[in-house]
């Protein structure tokens, strides 16, 4: 996915809308489009505005909130996911929401922190979806089925241990903002300083260190030398 991921804030108590509006805004990769205050304007609000994600509260003044959430998957194009943000507990709900195809069920009051994890997986399953190839094996249909708390898979080709192993290393040869100088300017690290402190080639070190990136854990940013030529080095988010 690229841009910030459109939401839909759907809650009728203006006060608890204002929180969660601030809670997603403070997520770097989630943006609210619009709040609805009732299933009708809920239901309008997703048909026009097309959000990528609706968090929807289940008690309604006028729809229920588990009849929104079907009428959500009637809705022509892509489907919406949808985050259920309730203060309804009982086993029925939470069932019903989730054979609706709820990806997460947050029991009101929650904290900014849980709602951002479950952004953060939110995030992580669309960009597992994009990703995707249009065929599929079973080891990549079990990866998507197992949801978003799943680690992504490394692409065809690479190891989920090597990948680790790249991660760590990046995480020591960077170490934390200002441990040398400044701490505006974290350090990084090339390519062929991740593949020394591994042992790998410089190549494979380097696809690792890409894969990082579209994952959202590492940063890569293009150093330009004396002659010219771009390096890239590459940082932990």
């Amino acid at each position: 996915m690229t841009g910030r991921a459109r939401t839909l804030v759907v809650e009728d108590d203006p006060a608890v809308a204002v929180v969660h509006r601030g809670f997603v805004e403070s997520h770097p990769r989630f943006v609210v489009v619009g709040e609805a205050r009732n299933g009708a304007d809920a239901l309008r609000l997703a048909a026009g505005l097309r959000p990528d994600l609706v968090l929807l509260d289940l008690h309604l003044p006028d729809i229920g909130g588990l009849d929104v959430l079907r009428r959500l998957r009637l809705l022509p194009g892509p489907p919406v996911d949808v985050v259920a943000t309730t203060a309804a507990r009982e086993l029925d709900s939470v069932r019903q929401a989730m054979a609706g195809g709820v990806v997460a069920y947050l029991v009101k009051p929650f904290t900014s922190a849980a709602l951002r994890d479950r952004l953060d997986e939110v995030w992580q399953r669309r960009e597992d979806l994009r990703r995707a190839e249009d065929t599929l094996d079973q080891d990549a249909v079990d990866q998507l089925l197992a949801g978003p708390r799943a680690t992504a898979l490394p692409p065809k080709g690479l190891s989920e241990r090597s990948r680790a192993l790249v991660q760590e290393a990046l995480a020591r040869l960077c170490g934390s903002p200002g441990e040398a100088g400044s701490a505006a300017v974290p350090r990084d690290a090339s390519a062929a300083e991740v593949a020394g402190a591994v042992g790998m080639s410089r190549v494979s070190a380097r696809r690792y260190l890409e894969h990082l990136v579209r994952e959202g854990l590492a940063q890569v940013t293009p150093r330009y030398g004396a002659t010219g030529r771009p390096e890239n080095r590459y940082r932990p988010t």
